[in-house]
């Protein structure tokens, strides 16, 4: 039951009237200048792992970056698809497996805690894998998950998340998460959306929190190195009881030539 849970996305991905809603439930902030700045000026051949709406993936295509975003979520690739930029970037439909086999990285990003949607340890491997056989020499996986010794998810009440929104082609929404069990690091919790016209909706998600040890084993298992490590997006350093975050920047290993003696 756990993988059909994994390998499925939540309805509040797939359901284009929830999806909708993502944007403004998650607007632009600092994580996202985050991953801006860590991508600089140069261009790069960048890709987005999870891309969902697209709007990194948009922001940093017109910034110069040649720019690939994959999701198996066709209401949220059909956002990303028709925002605003969206015909710079190449979409793929799928995930980590639909990538083209000579595709090429500099660096790849994995946002929004997509991390955390695989709750088999198989899976996340088996994404990893296939992320370090794209990246360039010395090329950079970044992306973070949430540290489970803070216990973010005994926020998600009702009260506390409870956001009204006014939206241009839905109009008014309610939306709020609750949670509903938590055992083995997997977190079960719903969104609820409460939309004007009287549809209401809940969507169940699955998210698996693991500690940086984890991480760092399953990284090392695909071959990747991880190299810069903080707690928080304004880099402060990672503090294993007090930091939210586990934000990690791996690289992939330099590949060195011998260079024939006497050259």
């Amino acid at each position: 039951m756990q993988d059909d849970r994994d390998r499925s996305p939540c309805p509040a991905y797939t359901t284009p009237r929830l999806a909708a809603v993502y944007d403004a439930l998650n607007p632009l902030n600092e994580v996202d200048r985050f991953y801006l700045d860590l991508a600089s000026t140069e261009p790069l051949r960048i890709l987005d792992a999870g891309c969902g709406t697209g709007r990194l993936a948009c922001d940093l295509a017109t910034r110069g970056h040649m720019v690939s975003g994959y999701d198996p979520a066709h209401a949220m690739l059909a956002i990303a698809r028709a925002r605003p930029g969206g015909q710079a970037v190449t979409w793929i439909d799928g995930d980590a497996s639909s990538l083209p086999a000579a595709a090429v990285y500099d660096l790849v990003i994995m946002t929004g805690n997509v991390f955390q949607v695989f709750l088999d340890d198989r899976d996340a491997a088996a994404t990893l894998a296939v992320i370090a056989t794209r990246l360039a020499p010395g090329g950079r996986l970044a992306f973070e998950t949430r540290n489970p010794l803070v216990r973010e998810w005994l926020e998600w009440t009702p009260k506390e998340t409870r956001e009204t929104f006014d939206l241009p082609a839905q109009g008014r929404v309610t939306v709020h998460y609750d949670v509903v069990g938590e055992s083995d690091g997997i977190v079960t919790y719903e969104t609820h959306f409460a939309f004007a016209d009287g549809e209401r909706s809940v969507a169940r998600s699955w998210l698996r929190f693991r500690s940086l040890a984890e991480v760092v084993a399953l990284l090392e298992a695909a071959g990747l190195a991880a190299g810069e490590l903080y707690g928080d997006w304004d880099r402060r350093p990672f503090d294993d009881t007090t930091s939210p975050e586990i934000i990690i920047v791996a690289r992939s290993p330099v590949q060195h030539v011998d260079c024939p003696s006497g050259s």
